[in-house]
């Protein structure tokens, strides 16, 4: 081609052109792509039932759809055709800029050939580049384009709409990165692997790019396994070559051999030293090996019969023709038969195959064998001896010829195993002479060595992944904060570079993270290496086949994995937890969230490799561990926290050794020897609420709760009896709370005053860490679902004091379920209504109600006597968690007064008025030990209205003044401060 006429064909700027245009299409190729995967964002009427039948119309017409004769099948394509064109135009002008972008491509690659380019990366850099660039690009837009699942179906409908709109059918160098570079030679030699592979520079290069990455960039997160496209595209080729065709029988044969010998003196092994010869540990390899084999031939019998049908017309039978011609001696018999050999194999054709003819070459076999035994005769004219080529030809026509006609047959002289059934091993499986061996009895047994063998396998392959994951979860809790204690502190206590202090002796070094990842020899193989290997293997084994039978039953091995792995997750997470009933120990739900998401975050990275639905057992597994037992029936995480909580921390928070600290809002121990042996704010502080939370999802909340209820209810229950025990006493104080002189002589006759504040400031301890609960859920909840928590706080504020109180309930429900805190607790009304109720009337019941906030208020200034009823400013909060008590009133109040209908304020303002006259009256007493905490105590009242939404500091102000809350906290502040100074310093 001439210097002018290269010039004109401007081949820089169509490859700039062109690369720059494919991106463009790949990209659009990739949003159609995942538009129509996603049935979200999938166009509409794909989805419409009332189209089903039209697009199944279309989709096996295509291309060929007559519009104009199938109105029944397109009526709904008809009735919707405007709006169909309006959602696909975008969609068939991209497919059109496909086949646009693809005949340039081959336009610009036939002028480059033509042109008889030179391709030298060191020298023509950009040049060299853009073109494979640009190759590259259009395997990746075909590749896409192949990916959309319902491309045939999209240009189909846009045609027959657009026809019914229209009236007329449509016609249809050393910077340069390494990922470049592998995905030129890969999509490289899998377009044109005959002529690279000639090279040996270019095979070293493809070696090396298959050594380097299991997945090459397509677009985006869209990727090719090129190792399986590259495994596929040569098994296919395996079929179409000669020699390869030869070497599988002669594998198979092997095969074949080696097992049997193996099966025969396995099974009469004599007295020797060394019985390891005659086991051998690849029998399961060479026996999965063969299947392969087996299969490959099977699978592309067509491909050999059309490669071996032209060797013969094409090959063998000019070669048999100049050999006969070159005979000395020929007499006319095998003249004639050899000359029909001739005749035979040309009038072979392709057609034959395309036409699926039924070949058969037997006549010529046994022709071929009359021709050896007239020819092998001691006064034979013609002596095959004497004419070894004859021989050879005639050998590999007659091997040709079997790969048309006898291919089955060939597998079953070269890998037989039937043999097997004779021997000894297989014996349990018979029955005896006297029993006849029926198809229902090989079926049984078939299908239980068959459930049996995938049992054990998916057992191996569950404990392999779940070991791996014990392994990855202690290399992530290595990076847990806790561990950087010793760090922080070596790096605080260090001193200069010279006076550096050495460690002790005896005390090991600690490896950083990560350490495990440098290696000074490769050859040494970790535990974690082995278990790769072995994971390998399993997997392999696993997704052999998706799916086979076993005479009428279908089996999917991927089943049988999904059980066994998810039933080991379960146990895995249970393991994770740690909980021992008897010493109740447990981990941090934090640490514990952090191990299962090592566990699944490795479990989800091999979905391409195990064949099962890792998403569906990783959902079910993490699903049933919100509920209080498994699918098994074990006990679950849920259940082990919740017992842990009410029996561990709740209780000692009952029993004044560990206390609630709103400063800090968590739960702290007190320290005290002897009482408990964990951290309490290592468990109860917001992180680890957030993660229990997380942990136990919205039903393990739940059930937490309605256990936590159920203690709070059994409470109320006491409360009441000590309410029915009090009652005349309590009736007269309600009557009489401003009279001083009066409640001086009725207070004293209350029974049980200290078992009534002890009792509700359980409850308000349980309240509030049940609120705390809450909120994690709340925060949890909002990550995970913004969305969805929007329209639930919406929803709560529409609520008001009308509200049909069905309604209020249930969307307080609603929002409690999501973490949202409420003005009336709906759990809390639940367990109360549900409590069995007695001989007693509504009326009585709404009496002792009352009654119940009357006794409280009235015992309060006993709180004052208690040492440690003293406010601390620094945890916000009292010693005896005696701030639970406004919780505790609040919560309850809202819950009995909405139970009975009652008109909550009111009640709430009465306990008020009673609470301020009974510490206003404690101003008046002379007794310093009943007037020990008097200010402490009082700043109970402002506590109360801050906890409670139905009561506000106006409220308040009308019967306790603020003045005195104001010179409450002065005095609480002052002692706080002085108890804090050194007795040396006064």
């Amino acid at each position: 081609m001439s210097l002018t006429s290269a010039y004109q064909h401007k081949l820089a700027e169509k490859l700039t052109i062109l690369n720059d245009r494919g991106q463009g299409v790949l990209i659009r190729m990739y949003n159609i792509k995942k538009t129509c995967s996603d049935p979200k964002s999938k166009p509409p009427f794909l989805l419409e039932k009332s189209m089903e039948s039209s697009l199944k119309y279309i989709n096996k017409k295509f291309p060929n759809i007559d519009v104009r004769n199938s109105t029944q099948h397109l009526g709904p394509v008809h009735r919707e055709k405007t709006e169909i064109i309006r959602f696909l135009t975008n969609y068939y002008q991209s497919f059109v800029d496909v086949m646009e972008f693809r005949d340039h491509v081959y336009e610009l690659l036939n002028t480059i050939d033509a042109c008889q380019c030179h391709f030298d990366i060191n020298l023509n850099f950009n040049f060299t580049r853009s073109y494979l660039d640009l190759i590259v690009t259009y395997t990746s837009v075909i590749l896409l384009l192949s990916r959309i699942e319902d491309r045939r179906v999209l240009i189909g409908v846009y045609n027959c709409a657009h026809e019914m709109l229209h009236g007329h059918t449509l016609m249809a160098c050393e910077y340069l990165s390494v990922e470049v570079m592998e995905r030129w030679i890969s999509i490289g030699f899998l377009l044109c692997h005959g002529c690279l592979n000639s090279n040996n520079q270019c095979q070293k290069l493809w070696k090396l790019c298959l050594q380097g990455s299991l997945y090459i960039t397509l677009i985006r997160e869209d990727v090719l396994q090129v190792h399986k496209v590259t495994e596929d595209l040569f098994s296919s080729l395996k079929g179409s070559e000669i020699a390869e065709a030869l070497y599988t029988f002669m594998a198979l044969s092997f095969i074949r051999d080696e097992v049997t010998w193996l099966v025969r003196h396995a099974e009469n092994v004599t007295k020797t030293k060394t019985p390891e010869d005659y086991a051998d540990s690849s029998i399961a390899e060479l026996l999965f090996l063969l299947e392969e084999i087996r299969a490959l031939v099977q699978r592309h019998i067509k491909v050999i019969q059309q490669y071996h049908l032209q060797y013969l017309a094409r090959f063998d039978a000019l070669v048999l023709s100049d050999i006969i011609q070159n005979l000395s001696v020929c007499p006319e018999e095998e003249s004639v038969i050899m000359s029909s050999f001739v005749s035979t194999l040309s009038s072979l054709n392709l057609k034959q195959v395309d036409n699926g003819e039924k070949f058969e070459f037997s006549g010529l076999r046994l022709d071929w064998f009359r021709l050896q035994a007239y020819t092998s005769v001691a006064k034979a004219p013609l002596h095959l001896y004497e004419n070894p080529d004859l021989a050879k030809v005639m050998n590999l026509i007659v091997f040709h010829s079997r790969m048309l006609d006898s291919v089955e047959k060939m597998l079953v002289e070269t890998s037989d195993l039937s043999t097997f059934w004779y021997g000894k091993r297989v014996a349990d499986i018979k029955e005896s002479k006297e029993h006849v061996i029926t198809n229902s009895h090989l079926k049984n047994h078939g299908l239980h060595h068959c459930n049996s063998f995938l049992e054990e396998l998916a057992k191996q392959t569950s404990n392999c992944v779940l070991e791996i994951c014990a392994e990855q979860r202690k290399l992530s809790e290595q990076l847990l904060p806790k561990h950087c204690a010793t760090t922080i502190s070596k790096a605080k206590n260090k001193k200069t570079v010279k006076q550096k202090q050495t460690p002790k002796k005896g005390e090991p070094e600690r490896e950083k993270p990560g350490a495990e990842s440098h290696r000074k020899n490769r050859s040494l193989v970790t535990n974690m290496d082995k278990l790769h290997v072995s994971l390998t293997e399993l997997a392999l084994a696993m997704n052999h086949v998706y799916s086979f039978s076993v005479f009428e039953h279908t089996i999917f091995p991927s089943e049988y994995l999904s059980s066994h792995l998810e039933a080991r997750l379960n146990r895995a997470i249970v393991w994770l937890a740690g909980y021992n009933a008897t010493t109740q120990e447990i981990a941090r739900p934090s640490e514990l969230l952090a191990g299962v998401k090592a566990y699944i975050s490795f479990i989800q990275s091999l979905a391409q490799f195990l064949g099962a639905d890792v998403s569906r057992v990783i959902r079910n597994a993490l699903l049933q561990q919100t509920q209080p037992l498994d699918s098994c029936g074990e006990q679950t995480i849920t259940t082990f926290y919740t017992n842990w909580y009410l029996e561990s921390l709740l209780r000692q928070a009952s029993s004044g050794t560990i206390i609630l600290s709103p400063a800090m809002q968590a739960f702290i121990s007190l320290p005290r020897e002897g009482e408990q042996n964990f951290s309490a704010e290592e468990f109860s502080d917001i992180s680890e609420m957030r993660a229990l939370a997380e942990l136990l999802g919205p039903y393990g909340m739940k059930f937490l709760s309605e256990n936590l209820m159920w203690h709070v209810t059994s409470q109320i229950v006491e409360l009441k009896k000590l309410v029915v025990e009090n009652m005349d006493v309590l009736v007269q104080i309600r009557s009489n709370f401003s009279k001083a002189d009066l409640m001086a002589s009725l207070l004293p006759q209350l029974m049980g005053a200290d078992n009534v504040l002890k009792r509700m400031t359980i409850i308000g301890v349980i309240l509030s860490f049940r609120a705390m609960a809450q909120e994690g859920l709340r925060e949890v909840f909002s990550s995970h679902c913004p969305f969805l928590m929007g329209p639930i706080e919406c929803l709560k504020e529409f609520v008001t004091p009308d509200t049909d109180i069905k309604v209020t309930l249930s969307i307080f429900e609603l929002a409690s379920a999501a973490g949202v805190g409420c003005d009336i607790d709906p759990a809390l009304v639940a367990a109360i209504a549900n409590l069995k109720a007695d001989t007693s009337s509504p009326e009585e019941e709404y009496k002792v109600a009352c009654l119940l906030l009357i006794f409280l208020a009235a015992s309060l200034p006993l709180l004052a006597t208690d040492p440690s009823s003293f406010y601390s400013i620094e945890m916000d909060g009292y010693s005896n968690n005696i701030h639970c008590l406004t919780k505790a009133i609040i919560q309850v109040s809202a819950a009995l007064f909405t139970l009975y209908n009652k008109n909550i304020e009111t009640h709430l303002k009465e306990f008020l008025v009673v609470a301020s006259v009974s510490l206003l009256q404690l101003g008046q007493e002379t007794d310093k030990i009943k007037t020990r905490n008097r200010e402490s105590i009082s700043l109970l009242m402002r506590l109360v209205v801050e906890e409670s939404s139905f009561l506000t500091l106006d409220m308040l102000e009308s019967c306790f003044p603020y003045v005195l809350l104001r010179n409450a906290y002065r005095e609480v502040s002052r002692t706080f401060h002085l108890n804090r100074v050194p007795a040396s310093t006064h």
